[in-house]
């Protein structure tokens, strides 16, 4: 997280919204590590990563539905067999929980 602190401070004081997303459970094997995050602010624009590359979009797409209020902060949820996993290029499958919220300062 502190490594998204410097973007977040600069989207805040330009008053953009920002959404973090960060990891909270993996099963199997997993990109990233519980406590990786991601912050994503009203433009689309990122800091971060949960998953080096592989559900960044769909994350960045969760983090606007609830920065323009048509999604409430949730748990997402991400996986692929081993199988489905090396059919899109992955090495592996596995889970990925990660909590998606607004920062309110």
């Amino acid at each position: 997280m502190r490594e998204l602190l410097d973007d977040i401070d600069r989207w805040r004081a330009a008053g953009k919204a920002v959404a973090v997303a960060r990891v909270v459970d993996i099963e199997g094997s997993g990109p990233r590590e519980p406590g990786a995050a991601m912050a994503v602010n009203i433009d689309g624009e990122v800091a971060g990563s949960v998953s080096g590359g592989c559900v960044e979009g769909a994350v960045v797409s969760e983090a606007l539905a609830i920065l323009n209020g048509d999604a409430e902060p949730r748990i997402i949820t991400f996986g692929y067999s081993d199988d489905d996993a090396f059919a899109v290029g992955l090495t592996c499958g596995g889970t990925i929980r990660l909590f998606v919220e607004p920062l309110d300062w």
